[in-house]
């Protein structure tokens, strides 16, 4: 029990993280905002508006969950998509269509429900199986909830649970459908290959100038120079910021004084106990009872104090402790209930105590070890505490320079020069920009971030030379931009591509008469059922395609095979033609029972989803949805003639 107890903080944080999770999975997203009305409106659910702040608070709460459950595989450029804040938007819909549905059927949720749900919350038990309140209120006030705040956001979860289990709890696939999908699955097919290869009629193909001007003229996006731009650029990050703060050894003194608790370790004590347990509620004679057997046990330890192990192992019914002899291993102050931590810390190193009275029983305490506190001289700590202080210093020190940074770069917008004088920053430069990120820069380079991008490009930067705008890419970092040389959109010289049109031509008509002659051959096949020229046998199936293309793939499992051998024609794009024919379709007659169950399971989930996806359409019709405004998309590239 009292190891429990000394573990009690990390326990709750365990709690905290359970009652975090959201239960309510189809929608994937929380929101209980009130309902907002205003200019900012993003959508409308009947009559009611989701205001821009609940969908960037939903954006963030999504990125969030993706952090912690990606950790250092997350890409912010996965979220930084129109797409994303798309879906986002889509489950705040969802959650007010399902809000709407469950007030328009007058659902409840009861009391005793509620109660039960939250009783059922893993970790909320004393050891005796009592529910704990305190811990309860507790957990719930290191999120910053209190308990009628957090009830009233479980109803409403449960309360959607209701229609949302409706709909895909009564969702299933027949076992007889599932099968028959199954076999089709598991399915092979014994296949030979005819290829036609399109290097193999190159020498036929004679091409003109004029057939590949034509071809220029029609693809001519296909040659462009995506529009580029040289330029110079300075960058406010915490590094530079962290230069411009000087740490006085005052300051690092009266940092030191005013933290010693830091920089020392407190006294720790290890002791074994004997624990003769009664509750706080129990009758009289039960705690009489239990004293008078504390008290035996007490006088036979005084009697013989090495014996104290065995005798922990025999009587103690603190169940964690007793198998190792009563050991506790080593605590400090506070990781013990009070009356226990007291004792521990006023006796001698195999001192025994009397009879402690705790709320959990009676305890005999021995000390089996001492640890005296330690304090790290300032000498020992001064580098790390102004690290400490720097990093307190580095918010207010960056938001003071990013204004400056911000207002100079816009007020003196004709260079970047005197930004870099007054915060002393060097000016770097860089070539070869394209709306799009260059992987040769790297994923973390300041210049690759589509937010730089997006301002280096605006039309004020390229076409009147003006700064760009100070943007902030990452945490705590900021950069402006110059663009020195712009080089708009362009079509590259036919001289210049004419070598690599030749190929492409010849190849797309190699690729026709490949596929002409290939599409011969099949015809005369259905008819003869000849098999010479093909490939040796190879048995293949929806999940192994054993080299096959996956056009090919589906063109075979997809051919009418009533009458065998049949017949399947695929064109392989640039390559040239191929023909399967196919010998002998085999469905496994092995299939487990537990495969059978589980595909069945899949696919009766694949289903609930559709039935779901459905019903929220009809909601959608209900409640009338309107879309007042759609996510943000990047900007266009600008046209070729419009930047020359």
């Amino acid at each position: 029990m009292l190891e429990f107890i000394r573990n009690h903080q990390r326990l709750a944080q365990v709690i905290l993280l359970i009652f975090i999770v959201p239960s309510f999975a189809f929608v994937g997203l929380e929101s209980y905002s009130h309902f907002q009305d205003g200019a900012d409106a993003v959508a409308k659910v009947d009559g009611q508006t989701i205001s821009k702040q609940e969908l960037d608070n939903a954006q963030r709460e999504q990125i969030d969950r993706f952090r912690q459950m990606l950790g250092p595989q997350f890409d912010q450029k996965m979220v930084d998509t129109p797409e994303f804040k798309q879906g986002v938007l889509e489950n705040l819909i969802t959650q007010r269509l399902m809000a709407a549905e469950v007030a328009s059927k007058h659902l409840t949720v009861s009391d005793q429900t509620l109660q039960q749900a939250i009783m059922n919350i893993p970790g909320l038990r004393t050891a005796d199986g009592k529910f704990d309140s305190e811990r309860y209120k507790s957990a719930l006030a290191a999120q910053g909830m209190t308990p009628a705040m957090y009830e009233a956001r479980l109803r409403q979860d449960m309360l959607m649970q209701q229609v949302n289990g409706t709909i895909r709890f009564s969702s299933f696939v027949p076992q007889q459908v599932a099968a028959r999908i199954s076999d089709i699955g598991a399915q092979e097919r014994e296949v030979q290959e005819l290829v036609f290869k399109a290097t193999d009629y190159l020498p036929q193909v004679k091409v003109t100038d004029e057939a590949l001007k034509e071809f220029y003229n029609k693809h001519s996006a296909q040659f462009t120079i995506p529009e580029q731009v040289t330029a110079e650029y300075v960058i406010l990050d915490p590094d530079t910021v962290a230069s411009k703060i000087a740490v006085s050894d005052a300051d690092i003194k009266s940092y030191y004084d005013q933290n010693a608790s830091r920089y020392s370790t407190p006294e720790q004590r290890r002791a074994s106990h004997i624990l003769i347990t009664v509750g706080k509620d129990a009758s009289d004679a039960d705690k009489s009872a239990a004293k008078a057997k504390a008290e035996a046990i007490l006088a036979q330890v005084r009697g013989n104090p090495g014996s104290f192990g065995k005798l922990a192992k025999e009587n103690s019914q603190d169940p964690g402790s007793a198998v190792n002899g009563g050991d506790l291993g080593f605590f400090s102050k506070g990781m013990m209930v009070k009356p226990f931590e007291e004792t521990a810390f006023k006796l001698k190193k195999g001192e025994i105590s009397d009879l402690v009275q705790s709320d959990f029983g009676y305890h005999i305490i021995t000390v089996t070890g001492i640890k005296p506190e330690t304090v790290k001289p300032l000498a020992d700590v001064r580098k790390e505490i102004a690290t400490d202080i720097k990093k307190q210093l580095l918010s207010k020190k960056y938001a003071e320079m990013a204004e400056i940074f911000s207002n100079t770069v816009y007020e003196q917008a004709e260079s970047l020069k005197p930004v870099a004088d007054k915060l002393n920053l060097k000016i770097h430069k860089v070539s070869g920009l394209t709306r799009e990120p260059n992987p040769a820069l790297g994923a973390d380079s300041p210049v690759n971030n589509p937010k730089f991008l997006q301002a280096i490009f605006s039309e004020d930067a390229t076409r009147n030379k003006r700064n760009s705008e100070a943007v902030e890419v990452a945490p705590q970092v900021m950069i402006a931009g110059h663009v020195a040389e712009y080089q708009p959109v362009a079509v590259r010289p036919y001289d210049e591509v004419k070598a690599a049109i030749q190929a492409r031509v010849r190849q797309d008509e190699a690729v026709k008469l490949a596929q002409k002659a290939g599409e011969e051959k099949l015809a005369k096949l259905k008819e003869s059922g000849d098999a010479s020229g093909f490939s040796p046998s190879k048995m293949v199936s929806r999940a192994k395609s054993y080299g096959l293309g996956n056009e090919a793939l589906a063109s075979v499992m997809k051919a009418d095979a009533s009458k065998l051998p049949a017949y399947a024609g695929t064109t392989y794009p640039l390559q040239g033609y191929a023909i399967y024919r196919i010998n002998k379709v085999v469905t496994p007659q092995n299939v487990s029972k537990e495969r059978r169950q589980a595909e069945q399971q899949q696919l009766s989930q694949i289903t609930a989803q559709q039935e779901m996806a459905a019903y929220i359409n009809l909601l959608k019709k209900k409640y009338k949805v309107e879309m007042l405004k759609q996510p943000e998309k990047p900007a266009e590239p600008a046209a070729a003639d419009e930047k020359k």
